[in-house]
């Protein structure tokens, strides 16, 4: 996997998976930016690994055009989406979660990746090639109780990538997801200890997915060698769902 002479955005790059992707990709030679709402942390991962951080709140298209603009003109266009930016919501059954939550959950994990993907996937048509890969989880293929929101978010991420697959399958534009079982990073913060055991429990491997598994299977679908697969969701649950 070569990335040289290509530039890749990140979105949710200051830390976890898309921490770990980025410094992937920089290591096989993309010009990497991070695209983040918290700043000051997406600052400090790119000084860290030699990437750019740009302020980014992916459920805002106005925001997530601008952070395109802003890394177009200090990198280059973007031959490479990798849309890691996510949040987990409250751990509540249906009939007594928060319906503020239930909107803030979509708004980022489900809106946000259609606001991303629309703003780069234009220009790679355009230029006859890009890959695209979307952060899903193994949630959105088989649910997780009490956790409707991120399921549903997660769920609707795998479709959207689909369908979006459909749309630019006849140019070397490729658009995939992951479907990761959970990985032990903040995003952990928001989950209950009951919620975080139950999905260690459902995992044959037995332990959480580590960041860096993540980034080498993302980085293979965000690749050059990944040159005929699109629409496909690469799962990363552990044999948890092999499907």
């Amino acid at each position: 996997m070569d990335f040289t002479d290509q530039v890749a955005v990140v979105t949710g790059g200051a830390q976890g998976i898309g921490e770990a992707v980025a410094r992937r990709l920089r290591e096989l030679g993309a010009r990497v930016a991070l695209w983040d709402m918290d700043l000051a942390l997406a600052r400090q991962t790119a000084e860290a690994i030699g990437a750019r951080a740009f302020p980014c709140d992916v459920a805002d298209l106005a925001s997530v055009e601008a952070a395109l603009a802003a890394t177009e003109a200090a990198l280059g266009p973007a031959d490479v989406l990798v849309n890691a930016a996510g949040i987990a919501g409250p751990n509540a059954p249906v009939h007594e979660y928060d319906p503020a939550a239930w909107a803030q959950v979509i708004a980022v994990n489900l809106t946000g990746t259609f606001n991303t993907n629309r703003a780069v996937v234009g220009g790679m048509r355009a230029r006859g090639y890009g890959r695209i890969v979307n952060v899903a989880s193994v949630a959105g293929k088989e649910g997780n109780p009490n956790a409707s929101a991120y399921s549903a978010s997660k769920a609707g991420v795998i479709g959207f990538t689909k369908s979006l697959a459909k749309e630019h399958a006849d140019v070397d534009v490729a658009v995939n997801c992951v479907t990761p079982a959970a990985a032990r990073t903040r995003i952990f913060a928001q989950m209950s200890e009951e919620h975080i055991a139950y999905m260690l429990s459902k995992i044959p491997r037995g332990r959480f997915l580590r960041v860096d598994e993540a980034a080498e299977t993302i980085a293979f679908a965000a690749s050059r060698a990944n040159s005929f697969t699109t629409g496909a969701a690469f799962d990363l649950s552990g044999g948890r769902a092999t499907y």
